[in-house]
């Protein structure tokens, strides 16, 4: 490594997290990193204390600051943060997120090393409940998550997005940061507009965050639905930015739900939900780690696939005005 290191600026959207927001500061500031770097908190409309902490966080700490993210919204929080701050490189770093040692460091070095216009590593789903651990397995899998290496890992170089990101703030800023219409899937539809801007996304399998997966079933179907939504809302803008990946989904939910209502006429029919509930025993066999996993990723891969393609299916998400 040559040169100066460029000053960094972690940028955090916060909401209802007064109880996990020291630690998540905290977690940020014991990184080792040998440039300057500041810590901007957006922070967002809370039920709880998070505006108080955050103000004592920014009191203590010269290296903190915090403005309003008056729509609460991740992406307005995003860019208002990315716009008070300075550093020449913006990471993105969300309330449970847990950056893997010495992370912001690799990824500028990878950033320089590579010329990439962000950088980005493994989401390391984490639990703490037998239920959260079967969704960690699940995320971690192809079956559950398709060719997403940011998900499980695989070789480094460019790809279409990564988890959070590590940025180089020209970049971005040409492109014009995030697009606060997004309610979701504004990461991705970040990284569309730099590839095609000429920038290159850059996979580093040696860097890592730690993820808390949803705790309920409920939750996590809302959450998978939720994408589909905005996963649609994004390709009405990027047609061509689809992904098999992202195909997948919406066409076996069709291809379940015409089979599954057509075999109450044609028994036939049922050979197509059956051959997926076959998929998922085999899936679930193959991918659970933890105990009692296996029979509960029988709900879970359905949950995060059909939910999914039905938000895709069905879904109206429209860009927030």
């Amino acid at each position: 490594m040559t040169g100066y290191w460029p000053d960094v600026a972690v940028v955090m959207p916060v909401r209802n997290e007064a109880a996990d927001l020291r630690r998540a500061v905290a977690a940020v500031r014991s990184q080792d990193y040998p440039g300057a770097m500041e810590i901007c908190l957006a922070v967002a409309p809370s039920i709880d204390d998070t505006e108080a902490v955050a103000a004592e966080l920014a009191a203590e700490h010269d290296d903190v600051r915090v403005v309003a993210n008056p729509t609460g919204t991740t992406p307005a929080g995003l860019n208002a943060a990315i716009r008070a701050s300075t550093g020449d490189v913006v990471v993105r770093v969300d309330g449970h997120a847990e950056l893997s040692a010495g992370y912001i460091r690799r990824a500028v070095e990878t950033l320089r090393r590579t010329g990439a216009a962000n950088v980005g590593g493994i989401q390391r789903a984490a639990g703490t409940t037998p239920f959260e651990h079967a969704v960690a397995d699940a995320m971690s899998s192809p079956f559950g998550t398709g060719d997403a290496t940011f998900h499980y890992g695989g070789t480094e170089g460019p790809t279409d997005t990564v988890y959070l990101g590590v940025f180089d703030r020209a970049a971005i800023e040409a492109v014009g940061l995030f697009d606060d219409r997004l309610l979701r899937n504004q990461d991705y539809e970040l990284n569309i507009r730099l590839r095609e801007a000429g920038g290159v996304i850059w996979f580093d399998p040696h860097l890592s965050v730690t993820y808390r997966p949803r705790g309920s079933l409920h939750a996590l179907a809302t959450q998978y639905f939720e994408y589909g939504r905005w996963k649609r809302s994004v390709l009405r803008d990027h047609p061509q930015s689809l992904r098999w990946r992202q195909a997948v989904p919406p066409l076996v939910t069709a291809a379940v739900t015409v089979g599954a209502v057509a075999g109450l006429f044609r028994r036939a029919a049922l050979v197509i939900p059956a051959g997926y509930a076959v998929a998922v025993g085999c899936a679930a066999a193959a991918t659970a780690k933890s105990p009692g996993s296996r029979a509960r990723l029988l709900a879970i891969f359905p949950a995060m696939h059909l939910s999914w393609g039905a938000g895709f299916l069905v879904g109206t998400a429209r860009h927030v005005s």
